[in-house]
């Protein structure tokens, strides 16, 4: 089993660069992690570079607009890469398509200043999923009849968020993730905008290359935190980078509860994923 720390300051020391997870790391949709912003401001004051690298269907000013409010200091961190980010640019290439936006009104950045022609789902070119219409009520059963509608079209479907759910608060959320991967359960073709998937590793490096002197940095001197085995650690996995994996509300449920969760049970959550982090801790803290 990887080696469960209590601060992260002595494995901070062999690393330039972090690429780290926002929601249930960082936040929880309504509250900053003080631990965790100290951590990462730590982290920048010893010159690292510090990248948060999220799974939000909202393009990474909209993001910042959000950590701002929830006062997450901004001396945390460098710069922000969001999947929101990856599916604008996806969406700047299917101009000349309508497009079906299935998801809330507060996702609707991803599109602004763009001349984006909206369709609805029976005439619309393809799909952008970026969860769903009102995840304080819904559930991917409700979406049923019109997954099937889009698969009877044969429509493609970007996925602005591959995250199934997150923490709100107490509450777990249903997110863009579980209406696409009922979507590909059907056939449906899906193509996943976020973590785990390359596209948003190699714009966080990008990024990082900025503030590295212009030189992209070796992944053997890149840490990704994360608190999601289908996302964080998968994807850092994938990419060729260390992980450091939180255990957040997503998954201590399944080991007593996040206030104090027995890990007992990690090495095999590790072993079915088929890869395990570098090290594991209950919260980022410095």
């Amino acid at each position: 089993m990887p080696e469960t720390i209590e601060r992260f300051a002595p494995l901070a020391a062999g690393y330039d660069v972090l690429l780290c997870d926002v929601w249930g790391v960082v936040h929880n949709g309504l509250v900053a992690f003080a631990p965790a912003c100290a951590a990462l401001t730590g982290f920048r004051a010893g010159g690292g570079t510090v990248i948060l690298i999220t799974n939000a269907p909202r393009p990474g000013a909209s993001v910042q607009w959000i950590l701002d409010r929830l006062r997450v200091p901004r001396d945390a961190y460098d710069a922000i890469v969001s999947s929101g980010d990856v599916t604008r640019g996806i969406v700047e290439e299917r101009l000349g398509e309508s497009v079906f936006h299935l998801g809330p009104p507060r996702d609707l950045p991803i599109f602004s200043g763009l001349p984006v022609h909206f369709a609805p789902a029976e005439t619309a070119d393809y799909v952008v999923c970026s969860g769903l219409f009102d995840d304080t009520r819904e559930t991917p059963e409700n979406y049923r009849a019109l997954l099937a509608a889009l698969r009877a079209r044969a429509l493609l479907m970007v996925c602005a968020n591959p995250d199934i759910v997150v923490e709100r608060g107490e509450d777990l959320v249903y997110c863009a993730g579980a209406l696409a991967d009922a979507y590909a359960g059907l056939g449906g073709e899906v193509l996943y905008c976020g973590k785990p998937h390359a596209p948003i590793y190699e714009a966080a490096l990008g990024k990082a290359a900025a503030f590295c002197g212009g030189e992209m940095p070796s992944l053997r001197r890149v840490l990704a935190i994360g608190d999601s085995v289908r996302t964080d650690l998968k994807g850092a996995a994938s990419f060729g980078v260390d992980c450091l994996f939180v255990v957040s509300r997503i998954h201590a449920e399944q080991f007593g509860g996040r206030g104090a969760p027995d890990l007992s049970g990690l090495d095999a959550m590790f072993a079915a994923a088929g890869s395990a982090p570098k090290a594991v801790m209950r919260r980022l803290k410095w």
